[in-house]
């Protein structure tokens, strides 16, 4: 499947033969079903899958357009919609979508919200209303998205590492997170943190400030901050992330984000 992608991205005129078109649908299969990744766990790290990230995107010319009616509403699209929801074990409240193409483990949640193709969503983790899953993000088990969360989505360019949201972590309401930032396990996000691959995150539970950018560590406790920059007006203060203190064990996994940070004694 692999050298077929790879030969298909590299001249789109192969779009063009059924057993392309083919290959391109069974790899969209294999994603919504979970037995393919966009990027992936090893030993060494993740590990992006980019030919499988090329078929996402192979995957919208060769689909044609139709008219999809849902009651009185009425969509004009090319990708399917996920289905299934009972088998699947899923728990779908109404207004929330999935596209086909998009993976929903087994105990996954999902409120009036939205995940887009390409994307992996593990066991038990929630997504609230009005969050959105993009394209190739990666969430864990036992994951809570909380209402108005942002997980960014990537397709182009194919060698950019997707948003991963490692197991256990609580992600407060309106949080932002893109461009392919990790948020390692158990990690707590309070509300309205904003996270970007440029966006520093400062840990300032020690004498000594220590940053980081990309990655937001292992059971982490963060909330918004800010910085002065200079500029050639004058002194400004930038948006940055606060590590205040650490997840901590006596903290039940599943606790609400309050609870967490009142242990800090800063406010959800």
């Amino acid at each position: 499947m692999q050298k077929v992608i790879e030969a298909a991205w590299d001249n789109r005129e192969l779009l063009r033969d059924e057993s392309t078109q083919n290959v391109i649908r069974e790899v969209i299969e294999l994603l919504d079903k979970g037995k393919l990744r966009v990027a992936e766990p090893t030993l060494n790290g993740w590990v992006v899958n980019e030919w499988v990230k090329k078929a996402v995107i192979l995957y919208f010319p060769i689909q044609k357009m139709e008219v999809l009616e849902v009651g009185i509403f009425e969509f004009y699209d090319k990708m399917k919609l996920k289905s299934g929801y009972e088998n699947l074990g899923v728990r779908v409240v109404p207004n929330a979508v999935a596209r086909y193409g998009a993976y929903l483990a087994k105990g996954v949640i999902m409120m009036p919200s939205y995940v887009n193709i390409g994307a992996y969503v593990d066991s038990g983790t929630m997504v609230d209303t009005w969050a959105t899953v993009g394209s190739c993000s990666q969430i864990g088990r036992d994951v809570h998205l909380s209402g108005g969360v942002g997980i960014g989505g990537v397709l182009e360019p194919v060698q950019a590492a997707p948003v991963i949201i490692e197991d256990g972590c609580f992600i407060g309401s309106r949080c932002i997170v893109v461009e392919g930032v990790r948020v390692e396990r158990e990690a707590v996000l309070g509300a309205n943190v904003v996270l970007t691959m440029s966006t520093k995150i400062i840990d300032v539970t020690g004498d000594k400030p220590v940053e980081y950018k990309g990655v937001v560590p292992s059971r982490s406790v963060v909330i918004p901050g800010s910085y002065t920059k200079k500029f050639a007006s004058g002194e400004y203060n930038v948006p940055c992330a606060l590590i205040i203190g650490k997840r901590k064990e006596s903290t039940d996994l599943k606790t609400s984000l309050n609870n967490a940070l009142r242990e800090y004694d800063v406010a959800g």
